[in-house]
């Protein structure tokens, strides 16, 4: 009887093996699936993406105030008869003042 015993858990044991660690196994299939998940993801970004692009080509392609706003934005294009003003933020602030600063501060 102990034999017999011992004959099925080495059965049971070797019918183990492939479903642990062979090609099929546990561990493959999850990671896989995990895999697949990724790729789902990384899919709807992409879709996301590509569907705001496509939104843009298609404004493009269709409305002149889009190129207008390109080229007013990107190459800084203007209109004719039409006057620009550019206003400049100076975010230094000026060299002698931080010198006279820095020297009370010293003394």
């Amino acid at each position: 009887m102990k034999l017999l015993s011992l004959i099925l858990l080495l059965l049971i044991a070797a019918m183990q093996y492939p479903l642990w660690y062979g090609k099929a196994s546990w561990l493959k299939v999850w990671q896989v699936d995990q895999d697949v998940v990724a790729a789902r993801e990384n899919n709807l970004i992409l879709q996301n993406r590509n569907n705001k692009l496509e939104a843009e080509v298609n404004d493009l392609k269709q409305g002149l105030e889009a190129i207008e706003e390109r080229a007013r934005s990107d190459l800084g294009m203007i209109k004719k008869d039409e006057i620009l003003f550019q206003i400049v933020r100076n975010t230094q602030s000026k060299p002698s003042q931080q010198s006279h600063a820095t020297e009370s501060a010293q003394q």
